[in-house]
């Protein structure tokens, strides 16, 4: 199936969104079981509990008797309410991650609570279009709070005026009425978007030329095979190379083949294949934290050509990662971000 398709269901009794790009699996949302906590995105009023020197942060009280932890100490004291928003899913036995950044989505325009300042996405080249944009956007947001701030995102590009004016308002409404409610016990302020709506909001580009809805929507296009395969380890590479990737408590180990190719240049090939494919299967599977490549074996002279294709690989990936580099025992280092629960969790079975 050629072209760009948007699939929304179900999998595992979960609300969840699919993109698929040419017939191949490229993204998907699925709402999280209850057990995994506050999603990111939620935005809770808590109170600021005690400090952990060693940790260089605080716990704070959230709604329900649960805790979270927010890495900031300075200019807070025991008992203050303050606005935290969660910026990653839980690790297992750990506080939830806070932040103090808030940050309120649309579709086309982010606000930024306490980081002024009016700005237009790198994507938007054309130099009238951003001239445009940010006539538009300073309209928008005339006789706002001092402290609010504006980004327009790549989709407000090809937007009717018109729709962006109107989220703008609507977020930044939104935005007053969250800062103006600081005052109080520990309260939910804004819950996270599930899966439908993550689907509108992130995959405004490329425009969808299929959309597809219902409990059979995955089944109909082949997307829960796709999804399915995730589960396992083994990732085929072109040239019968392989890639396999396996979660443990510690990293993310990743081991690299060549298969049953032994030509000189096997090992350069198969590894450029899989510096090209680990951004996307880190991400459909939904892993973050450190990750240990092993890559098959090669020429050191080679290794500045595979670095050049990890670069421009995850330069496209927009959850953050830090390239370390090579380790003395011929490993590769790399740090994302965990911005997704792991695809295990999220398709256990509900009560698990």
């Amino acid at each position: 199936m050629k072209g760009v398709a948007v699939l929304l269901g179900q999998m595992s009794g979960r609300t969840a969104a699919v993109r698929m790009i040419d017939g191949a699996l490229d993204d998907l949302f699925i709402d999280p079981p209850e057990s995994a906590g506050p999603a990111p995105e939620t935005l809770f009023r808590g109170t600021v509990g005690r400090p952990v020197k060693g940790l260089g942060g605080v716990f704070v009280d959230l709604p329900g008797g649960a805790s979270g932890f927010l890495r900031q100490v300075k200019g807070l004291r025991p008992g203050q309410p303050i606005l935290v928003q969660v910026s990653s899913h839980a690790e297992p036995g750990k506080a939830v991650p806070l932040t103090t950044r808030l940050l309120l989505k649309g579709r086309y325009a982010i606000i930024t609570p306490d980081a002024p300042g009016l700005n237009i996405a790198r994507g938007i080249q054309a130099p009238e279009t951003r001239q445009t944009l940010q006539t538009l956007a300073a309209r928008a947001m005339a006789g706002a709070q001092p402290d609010l701030g504006l980004i327009l995102r790549s989709a407000a590009e090809d937007a009717e005026t018109a729709d962006v004016s109107a989220e703008i308002a609507e977020l930044r409404t939104l935005s007053e009425a969250i800062l103006a409610d600081v005052d109080g016990p520990p309260a939910l302020l804004l819950a996270p978007p599930d899966a439908h709506h993550l689907a509108w909001r992130e995959w405004a580009q490329p425009a969808p030329d299929t959309m597809a809805e219902g409990p059979d929507a995955l089944a109909r296009h082949g997307a829960d095979e796709a999804i399915t395969a995730l589960l396992h380890p083994e990732v085929p590479l072109p040239g019968g190379a392989g890639m396999v990737i396996e979660p443990t408590r510690a990293l993310i180990a990743v081991d690299i083949n060549t298969g049953h190719d032994t030509s000189p240049a096997a090992g350069l090939k198969a590894n450029i294949a899989a510096a090209r494919e680990l951004p996307r299967q880190l991400r459909l599977r939904g892993l973050g934290g450190q990750v240990t490549v092993d890559f098959a074996p090669m020429p050191r002279r080679d290794r500045q050509v595979l670095e050049q294709s990890l670069r421009a690989a995850f330069r496209r990936s927009a959850a953050e990662t830090s390239l370390a580099g090579w380790t003395p025992l011929g490993h590769y280092e790399l740090q994302r971000r965990r911005d997704r629960l792991p695809l295990a969790t999220s398709l256990a079975p509900q009560g698990d």
